[in-house]
């Protein structure tokens, strides 16, 4: 019978000699290089590398300090609520009738981590609230929402507002007596508003009064509307500041340009 042999080895995989000339050592290659070249065969199929050059790799003006770095706080605090808000969904039950509450308290008590996890994304709202605000003050005062970035600041102010919003409606979930009633009062606060506040508030509490589908509807905004429209609303604000840049502080002037090289330009001209 013929004699059958193993297929060869993917290119990727095959081994490379030591030093030229020397006869390829046995095994498969480096793992650090098997990853660079999965790397690259990625790359060469979705040509993500320009992409990615663009966001990493730009300027940035003298005098950036570390209030630049709010931003990135802010961005992070947000997946810090959305990974432990996934793991929280997997035990939770929004039930008005007792399943909310004891669900929360089945996390705490049962759950492994649970705790922890309930923890992270309780006290994380509030981190990512102040983060917003503090990140808004250091734009506000270091005059970066004038032109050309004064779409970056609308956007930055929707996200500020559907933050507070996230935050209001993720307080209700445990529907215990804290919530409940500070729920209400928040509710009427808003109903009070010109025009739109009665509609407002029958919106919030689905209906005339608190019950079984007020928790429900503010479940569905916490966890479906509002993480939809503030990660779009992200990347759109990523986008402006990595094409439009940022501003150095305001104590920084501008530095003066070579006179030599305004001539040379002119030259050129």
């Amino acid at each position: 019978m013929p004699r059958l042999s193993a297929p060869p080895l993917p290119k990727i995989l095959q081994p490379k000699p030591s030093r030229p000339g020397e006869p390829p050592e046995k095994g498969l290659l480096d793992p650090v290089e098997s990853g660079i070249s999965a790397v690259d065969w990625i790359d060469e199929r979705t040509a993500l590398s320009p992409g990615l050059r663009w966001v990493l790799f730009r300027k940035v003006p003298r005098g950036t300090n570390w209030a630049y770095t709010l931003g990135s706080a802010t961005l992070f605090a947000f997946l810090n609520q959305a990974v432990t808000g996934v793991f929280l969904a997997m035990y939770y039950k929004p039930d008005a009738t007792g399943g909310a509450y004891e669900s929360i308290r089945n996390i705490n008590d049962n759950v492994f981590f649970g705790q922890l996890v309930h923890g992270m994304h309780k006290w994380g709202a509030s981190v990512m609230i102040i983060l917003v605000f503090l990140h808004m003050g250091r734009v506000f005062f270091y005059g970066a929402y004038k032109y050309p970035r004064e779409l970056t600041w609308i956007i930055g102010v929707v996200l500020l507002i559907l933050t507070l919003v996230m935050g209001f409606t993720g307080y209700l979930l445990p529907f215990d007596q804290r919530s409940y009633w500070a729920t209400i009062v928040g509710v009427n606060i808003n109903g009070m508003g010109p025009f739109i506040g009665p509609f407002l508030s029958d919106f919030l509490r689905a209906g005339n009064e608190f019950g079984a589908t007020t928790l429900s509807r503010f479940y569905a905004i916490h966890m479906l509307l509002l993480p939809g429209a503030i990660i779009a609303l992200i990347g759109a604000h990523i986008y402006l500041v990595t094409k439009l840049g940022t501003t150095a502080p305001p104590w920084i002037k501008p530095e003066a340009e070579d006179p030599e090289l305004e001539v040379t330009r002119g030259v050129e001209v």
